[in-house]
């Protein structure tokens, strides 16, 4: 074959390979570490964390360098600083990250129309209608490092589980294309927990039958599954090891909760004290709920003492409220009722129940609440120890 027509063929294959290639996950790496280093220069190519300083306080990133020594997202911060003496520890700024968040999207949106927007630095992309989704990555890859300094890994394959776990693959700066088969192959050594929706506790049980790696448990037997998961659970566990999900990108989905909660730099035992840290977390919810005009119907709270004991209580009340007085006092009524014996480590409260109508909104203004969410949930990350949630 000359090679005016090799290319032609090479053309037509690759043609074919970007039919099936219609997800992306794209992930900006060390994302709240880059935005730091944009700022101080200076510290690239040193280990950075990004922490709170509380006791309690947990890594939110960390810079490759860091990561060597083992330092990883969600470890407490005073085994990070002892994994690695020499890190520069940073406490995070929010407010940016979120701010850099906005112009990261807005700028994944230009180019791809449906984005389903998964966190402050990352997002799946539907690549369906483009002329040729590989192409169209690497221009948006280069565009985002031009103009925010950010580098992004790229996954991209038939559907959202293959394009998750590609994205991770070669980071930083990955940029890896699979259909279903080869990700099948690529990965079937590896642990099961790689894959989203199989977390470390199910992984741990997976263990327990010797099921240790992707393919094992691809090929496991669906009753061995169904009868130590369930019908359901055990089911798409082997479902997710081959790779096989038919998740839609930029589903909407109907919310049906929003909570606060704070884990305590020092367990708290006064509980006039506590009662002023539920009552202001319980306006803090509802000056939410109100901006987002949702309102719900059941109010609870959690407590998590001392020795680690969670406890929950909630009341159903006649209609939906976001009302902050209303919110305050039936949850004060619930502290008060299981008045805590012993010192409380954690607080939290929660309306749940929202009234119908109440879904979740669609583009620029879901990827904003989104934004918002994860942002939220990261910053309230910092004074949690690993487990408590």
């Amino acid at each position: 074959m000359d090679e005016k027509a090799s290319g032609i063929a090479g053309e037509a294959r690759a043609a074919r390979d970007d039919d099936h290639l219609r997800v992306a996950h794209l992930d900006a790496d060390a994302f709240y570490v880059a935005i730091e280093l944009s700022r101080r220069p200076e510290l690239c190519g040193r280990p950075v964390i990004v922490a709170g300083s509380g006791p309690r306080a947990v890594v939110t990133t960390a810079s490759y360098e860091a990561r060597r020594f083992g330092v990883g997202s969600a470890m407490p911060a005073a085994r990070a600083r002892r994994l690695c003496p020499e890190a520069v520890s940073i406490p995070p700024d929010f407010a940016t990250y979120r701010a850099v968040s906005r112009r990261l999207m807005d700028m994944v949106r230009a180019h791809v129309e449906t984005v389903e927007v998964v966190g402050l630095d990352e997002a799946y992309l539907d690549l369906a209608g483009l002329h040729s989704p590989r192409a169209a990555m690497r221009r948006l890859v280069v565009e985002i490092k031009r103009t925010l300094g950010l580098s992004c890994s790229v996954g991209i394959g038939p559907n959202k589980l293959v394009a998750k776990v590609a994205s991770d693959a070669e980071k930083p700066a990955g940029f890896v294309v699979l259909t279903r088969a080869q990700a099948c192959e690529r990965f079937a050594a590896a642990p099961p927990a790689i894959v989203p929706g199989i977390g470390p506790k199910t992984a741990a049980r997976l263990s327990e039958l010797g099921l240790t790696t992707l393919a094992a448990l691809g090929a496991a037997r669906e009753q061995l599954l169904v009868d130590r998961f369930g019908a359901n659970h055990g089911r798409d566990l082997g479902r997710r090891a081959r790779f096989e999900h038919h998740g839609v990108v930029g589903a909407a989905h109907e919310n049906v909760s929003e909570s606060r909660e704070r884990t305590f730099d020092r367990d708290i035992g006064d509980h006039r004290q506590l009662e002023e840290r539920l009552e202001r977390l319980a306006r803090e919810l509802c000056d939410s709920l109100a901006a987002h005009g949702r309102s719900g119907r059941t109010i609870g709270i959690k407590v998590r003492l001392d020795d680690f004991t969670t406890v929950t209580r909630a009341r159903t009340l006649a209609q939906p409220t976001c009302d902050g007085d209303l919110v305050s006092a039936t949850a004060l009524e619930l502290l008060r009722a299981y008045a805590p014996a012993r010192p409380v480590r954690l607080l939290g409260v929660r309306v749940a129940g929202f009234s119908g109508g109440q879904t979740r909104p669609a583009g620029a203004d879901a990827a904003a609440q989104d934004g918002e969410r994860y942002a939220k949930a990261a910053s309230d990350q910092l004074q949690l120890p690993v487990g408590a949630q």
